[in-house]
């Protein structure tokens, strides 16, 4: 599931750092070479004099001036590994006996180096072309076991030097990757109004920065846990409800605690938690989650694995990392989400507003003529309601807009929109009404307001105004939006003109 990260998580000034103790070492030992051999006086000392010279001058050059330079790395890896590696296997050939352990020490520092610097490749490269270079002649010496272990050790101590250190820049890089990736989300979901993109964004960062079998986000609504956001064993499920009661979602919600279960094998000592499957029909070993809380928000972020101890306490702050962001994003999408809708609504009535009724009329419209179904329109006025509001009051006005408003949507379907049109006018759309079915839902939000109750201050039944009602079909009669409403206005009057508490067709 992890993309492909950079080999080497370090600058070349970070690098330059780390081996500056093992260069000096280095350096010391060719330093203590070189003056050994002015005490000898074999032939081959003056060439031995002049390879440590020559060393001393390439640590200095390379592995402490060139490497601060990235655009090269590739190139210098591969070339430092054949450099030091033919310079330190020539002293192998001709170093005497008594001076062999300088090169064993050598050999090790250049492992070393050589992992800091580059990678396990090149590191094995070095290793490999020095015994390829001095096994041949050293054959003769490996006579017994402690000889054999006396060549080999060096090798097998480089080895392991190496191996620690490529896997301490491994954990380095998979920390500043995640690092780097929690910026880059944070950043790119804060700046997201939308939760389908937010949930995008952490199904993303979770594929890229974690290893999970499963995940999910789930929100609390009411008794149930949804979930958002469901991947199991390589697929997605659509929005999912899970018990809060019994599950392991549910007690981190409840007790706002991070959960650490890195094998459920063991016995799982929690209250009211039981142990049941979701997704596909596989059992995790692994589990961890974190609650999610916010004004908003109510929930948890989750990870789980069918191996056992596939989690770590990293993985844990990441996911918490995670969760902060997720959080607060979700949070501000709901906030944005409330303001929007609360815009495109009439503060009195909760019913949409002139302008955005006027918005999803279009977009009804539009579906209509694509569709080829009619879409009834019904303009509807409460009569004499400024002698009603006189009479009344127009806190009791209001009470009667507001239970008008309440009937309407008793006998409108979701895809259906009423609006406020004005003052006591509203307008109901209806997609896939004819005028018959228009008909048929005026008559019965008429019969629903006779029946509202409204009372006075002094707790006084009061009688309730009638409404007047026109309706016009689109495409029918008009092909154009305010054509239609033009004419379900002017039936609106016609009603109005025949004595009110009417319906024109």
């Amino acid at each position: 599931m992890k993309s492909a990260k950079p080999v080497n998580p370090f600058s070349p000034l970070e690098i330059r750092k780390f081996i500056l103790p093992v260069s000096l070492a280095a350096i010391l030992a060719l330093t203590g070479m070189i003056v050994e051999m002015f005490y000898l006086s074999a032939p081959a000392n003056k060439y031995l004099i002049y390879v440590g010279i020559a060393g001393i001058l390439y640590i200095f050059l390379c592995n402490i001036l060139l490497v601060r330079f990235s655009n090269i790395r590739f190139a210098y890896g591969i070339i430092n590994a054949l450099v030091t590696s033919i310079g330190l296997g020539y002293l192998a050939l001709n170093l005497p006996k008594d001076l062999a352990e300088i090169n064993h020490i050598l050999v090790v520092l250049g492992a070393i180096a050589i992992a800091t610097i580059s990678n396990r490749r090149y590191t094995y490269l070095f290793l490999a072309i020095i015994l390829a270079i001095s096994l041949p002649s050293g054959r003769t010496t490996l006579i017994n076991l402690n000889s054999v272990l006396d060549y080999f050790m060096p090798i097998m101590v480089s080895v392991v030097a190496m191996e620690v250190i490529v896997r301490l820049k491994e954990t380095a890089n998979q920390h500043i990757h995640r690092l780097e990736t929690i910026n880059k989300v944070s950043r790119q979901i804060m700046q997201s109004l939308d939760t389908k993109q937010t949930l995008a964004l952490l199904d993303a960062t979770i594929q890229d920065t974690l290893e999970a079998d499963t995940f999910f986000i789930g929100i609390l609504e009411e008794d149930k846990i949804n979930l958002k956001l469901f991947y199991d064993d390589g697929q997605y499920f659509d929005e999912i409800d899970a018990p809060v009661n019994g599950s392991l979602s549910g007690w981190v919600i409840k007790n706002q605690k991070e959960l650490f279960l890195p094998d459920l094998r063991e016995d799982v000592q929690l209250d009211d938690v039981e142990h049941f499957v979701m997704g596909t029909e596989k059992t995790s070993l692994s589990w961890v989650g974190v609650p999610l809380k916010a004004e908003n928000i109510t929930g948890v972020l989750a990870l789980a694995s069918y191996t056992a101890n596939a989690f770590d306490r990293a993985d844990l702050e990441l996911l918490s990392s995670l969760g902060q962001h997720v959080t607060l994003a979700l949070d501000n999408t709901i906030r944005h989400a409330q303001v929007e809708k609360q815009a495109q609504l009439d503060s009195l009535t909760n019913v949409y507003n002139h302008a955005y009724f006027l918005k999803r009329l279009a977009e009804q419209s539009e579906d209509s003529l694509i569709t080829r179904s009619p879409l009834s329109l019904i303009m509807l006025d409460v009569d004499h309601f400024k002698q009603y509001n006189d009479t009344y009051g127009h806190l009791v006005g209001d009470r009667v807009l507001q239970g008008l408003c309440a009937a309407i949507q008793q006998h409108i379907k979701q895809t259906d929109a009423v609006g406020r049109w004005g003052g006591e006018e509203f307008i109901i759309s209806l997609p896939g009404a004819n005028r018959n079915q228009a008909l048929q839902i005026a008559k019965r939000i008429s019969g629903t307001l006779k029946k509202l109750q409204v009372r006075d201050r002094d707790q006084q039944i009061i009688p309730i105004p009638t409404i007047s009602q026109g309706i016009a079909v689109f495409p029918k009669e008009a092909d154009e939006i305010y054509r239609l409403i033009d004419i379900a206005d002017k039936r609106l009057y016609t009603a109005k003109k025949r004595g009110r508490n009417q319906i024109e067709p």
